[in-house]
């Protein structure tokens, strides 16, 4: 399983809690032209072991066009990458360029440790108009561009062919509703067996990021000043897991998923479907066995059909001591050649508009057009400054819902209140 938390413990605990310290680096930009033949070392910030293979491939091949220049890809594991990117940024030892999620980035770049991406003019960094708009936008702060889209996610709805065929019911398709992912879910369900229908785990990214903007709601409001979890719509895109789990028992408990990963009983044959994020595809087609018993369908829709967009983004220090080359690596990083040899040899969608078919190609046994599709119903991600601040909040109250411990209502209305003091909190601190 290579699940990938956006709010990494810590995140949670670390980038929560104490504001980050502001960086000392330019705040403006250099020359963007940064000549090929610059020399030079450059250190490159990772934190997924399953992408460095295709990262050291781009590695090296920027370096092949550009002799005199190195580059050190650097793994630090997701466990550790924050609070080790933290801790550099504050010393002044980052890596010149590293990898930046959603969730993180306000804060990082609120705090000027990231340098400015040209988007425009003669020879920019990147060109908006080569990206997905959700996810440039995602990686803008103050009107100005920090970070150079690398990947995307979208979420789907993932099924064992094998458990639908014993209980002799259709595989899912475009057509679904809620309905029908409910009353088949009951259908595939056999504790006597421990078999469950569908996962209903309090994954924001996977979950309930899809299901509130498929029931109309929103997690936090387009001017980022309030929550959106009292909102009716919210609530019944919220109502949806906990229905599975308590009324229709077609999920496994909190306490059971707590026990066992959904994904993992996804892949054991104890789960027959799982909401998963497009990166592990990868997982399940390495495992023979469960390649030839599993397929992708698109997430069943509520009012509307949507899924939330999230991606990773290179970007640069604002104290790299060559700013003018490190620009050049995320130039060279951003462009086609690099972003077609990171979809064949890597795990997740490159985020370059038309480079995405090597990544589905590389598994012809799932209909992963599924993913790509996905793209043209999507939704921003949510974020904020500090957008890790209340995604803990968020997990901490939905999990008393989930679990029955709370009412959805008070359950989200001590959320509300928590995340509106938190965004507060942010204003003041940006005034």
């Amino acid at each position: 399983m290579r699940r990938r938390s956006l709010l990494s413990a810590a995140a949670a605990s670390t980038l929560a809690a104490v504001p980050l310290a502001a960086g000392c680096g330019p705040t403006s930009s250099p020359s963007a032209s940064g000549g090929g033949s610059r020399r030079g070392h450059l250190t490159y910030g990772v934190w997924d072991v399953y992408q460095v293979p295709a990262m050291q491939r781009v590695a090296r091949e920027f370096e092949r066009t550009r002799p005199g220049v190195t580059v050190d890809v650097q793994l630090t594991p997701n466990g550790t990458y924050w609070t080790k990117l933290r801790t550099a940024c504050t010393g002044g030892a980052a890596p010149d360029v590293f990898w930046m999620n959603g969730p993180n980035f306000g804060m990082y770049a609120d705090a000027g440790q990231l340098l400015p991406l040209e988007t425009d003019g003669a020879d920019p960094v990147l060109r908006p108009a080569d990206f997905p708009p959700d996810l440039m936008s995602l990686y803008r702060w103050k009107g100005t561009q920090y970070g150079a889209p690398k990947d995307f996610d979208t979420v789907a709805l993932w099924f064992n062919k094998e458990l639908f065929d014993r209980a002799k019911v259709g595989y899912p398709d475009a057509t679904w509703t809620w309905q029908d992912l409910i009353s088949t879910a009951q259908r595939l369900t056999d504790r006597k067996r421990g078999i469950y229908g569908v996962g209903a785990p309090v994954r924001e990214q996977e979950n309930y990021y899809n299901s509130i903007p498929q029931a109309g709601g929103f997690v936090i409001s387009r001017d980022k000043t309030h929550s959106g979890y009292s909102d009716e719509r919210t609530l019944e895109g919220l109502q949806l897991w906990i229905d599975l789990i308590h009324r229709y028992r077609a999920s496994p408990t909190l306490q059971q998923m707590a026990d066992t990963d959904p994904t993992q009983m996804f892949q054991s044959g104890t789960l027959a479907m799982t909401y998963e994020a497009s990166y592990n595809a990868a997982t399940f087609y390495a495992d023979r066995e469960l390649r030839a018993k599993v397929d992708v369908a698109p997430m069943p829709k509520g009012r509307r059909r949507a899924t939330v967009l999230h991606g990773l983004a290179n970007v640069v220090y604002a104290r790299t001591p060559q700013p003018e080359l490190a620009r050049e690596f995320v130039r060279f990083l951003s462009g086609k050649r690099a972003s077609l040899l990171q979809g064949k040899y890597g795990t997740a969608i490159p985020a370059r508009n038309g480079t995405a078919e090597p990544w589905a190609a590389g598994m012809p046994d799932f209909d992963l057009q599924v993913h790509l599709d996905a793209l043209d119903y999507a939704v921003p991600y949510p974020s904020s400054a500090n957008s890790s601040a209340w995604q803990h909040k968020d997990q901490m109250w939905l999990a008393k819902a989930w679990s029955g411990d709370l009412s959805l209502k008070d359950a989200t209305g001590s959320l509300t209140t928590a995340m509106n003091q938190l965004l507060a909190q942010e204003r003041k601190g940006r005034s």
